[in-house]
């Protein structure tokens, strides 16, 4: 099912300059020769320098957010038309923009309900602070998360989830812990969507992921800095799903 096509994205945060972030798109562009889906997400003021780079191959781009208006005085935002014919993704509800911006269900909801109306393809991201799992409400919290985001929205978009605890930490989850965790996800949307893992993934570790059928790819951040690193989870992933 194309829907669930194998996706290995990479999300660049707030990291590198221009001339680094030209660098290493051309250098995923170079080394990729595996035949699932790829996406970058560089920082906004890159990604026209970037698409430029990676014109003639496969892989997609996307933004790191967007604002829920299509214009006004929102100083600082970036709206989806603005963006639109840039880019085929947008990972929106990080775990990030939840903690240090304040983002929540609503807000989240309202910026997937803006992204599909102009045709860019959400990456909903949900996932428990360690608290939440050391309390037991770990469910609760995704559960809640997956239903405020997608208020009203039938849409089947991709889902990464992203145990808070182990992203940018270098400890991600079990590969059964995030099993159980996707599986709860499909359990709750009650549709065929793609589910993808985040949380401190590499090129060694992402097989005890996408080994299972459940989990799609990944969602990755601190290693899609580093070509070499970014391309060796997306020849793994190639080879465990079969591709």
């Amino acid at each position: 099912m194309e829907h669930r096509r194998p996706l290995i994205a990479g999300n660049w945060k707030m990291n590198l300059n221009l001339e680094r972030a030209l660098k290493l798109a051309g250098e995923i562009k170079e080394g990729l020769s595996d035949d699932i889906e790829v996406a970058i997400f560089p920082p906004f003021p890159f990604l026209f320098e970037v698409k430029r780079v990676i014109s003639g191959s496969p892989i997609k781009l996307g933004a790191q957010n967007i604002y829920h208006e299509d214009e006004g005085a929102f100083t600082g935002e970036v709206s989806p038309i603005m963006i639109k014919d840039i880019c085929e993704y947008v990972i929106l509800g990080h775990s990030e923009r939840r903690l240090y911006f304040k983002e929540d269900d609503n807000m989240v909801n309202r910026k997937v309900r803006k992204a599909l109306e102009h045709g860019i393809k959400p990456i909903l991201c949900v996932g428990e602070r360690l608290e939440d799992r050391k309390e037991g409400r770990a469910f609760e919290v995704i559960k809640s998360q997956l239903e405020g985001s997608l208020r009203d929205i039938d849409a089947s978009i991709t889902i990464a989830y992203e145990p808070v605890w182990a992203i940018g930490t270098g400890v991600p989850a079990r590969g059964e812990d995030a099993l159980e965790a996707i599986k709860f996800i499909r359990e709750v949307l009650g549709r065929d969507v793609r589910v993808l893992y985040g949380g401190s993934v590499n090129k060694d570790n992402i097989a005890q992921f996408v080994r299972y059928e459940e989990i799609d790819g990944a969602l990755v951040g601190g290693a899609s800095l580093r070509s070499e690193e970014f391309l060796g989870i997306v020849r793994r992933t190639a080879e465990v799903k079969g591709f």
